[in-house]
């Protein structure tokens, strides 16, 4: 099992980038390799992916979601294994440190060694990056849901 740990600070209130969060079927206008996500129900979504001419298919449960602090999830069936939670922290009232904590399993040669060499986590930096871009060009959410998991 390997682990990531990012965080990025996005100039937003954390409402905003937490309301952003929820919404998963926008992630591939900012997640490279995402091609499309279907939100299923409230706690389950169905990922598409692309990495390196690598394409999953997969579905992620949501464990655990409270409204501007957390969203925590895992993948159930398919091929990708991993779990991880995303955590949002006031800085003041227009700023949020959005934190990305996963673990995964890689699977075969090809993702073992892009592990080893640090893809995984210049992939998630790079999301933050693209997320950060996003909300702070929008300046405000497309969306929200503020249940509880």
């Amino acid at each position: 099992m390997s682990q990531v740990e990012e965080s990025i600070q996005v100039d937003v209130p954390v409402h905003t980038a937490y309301n952003q969060w929820t919404q998963f079927e926008s992630f591939p206008e900012f997640m490279d390799g995402v091609e499309r996500i279907e939100q299923r129900s409230d706690t389950l979504t169905h990922w598409v992916t692309s990495v390196a001419d690598v394409k999953r298919e997969f579905d992620a449960r949501i464990t655990e979601q409270i409204p501007d602090e957390r969203v925590a999830w895992t993948t159930v069936g398919g091929e990708a294994h991993q779990a991880g939670v995303v955590t949002f922290h006031r800085i003041d009232d227009a700023k949020t440190k959005v934190m990305l904590q996963m673990d995964f399993d890689p699977e075969g040669l090809a993702e073992t060694v892009g592990d080893k060499l640090g893809f995984v986590k210049r992939q998630v930096t790079g999301d933050l990056g693209r997320f950060k871009e996003f909300i702070e060009s929008r300046g405000t959410a497309t969306g929200a849901w503020r249940g509880e998991v």
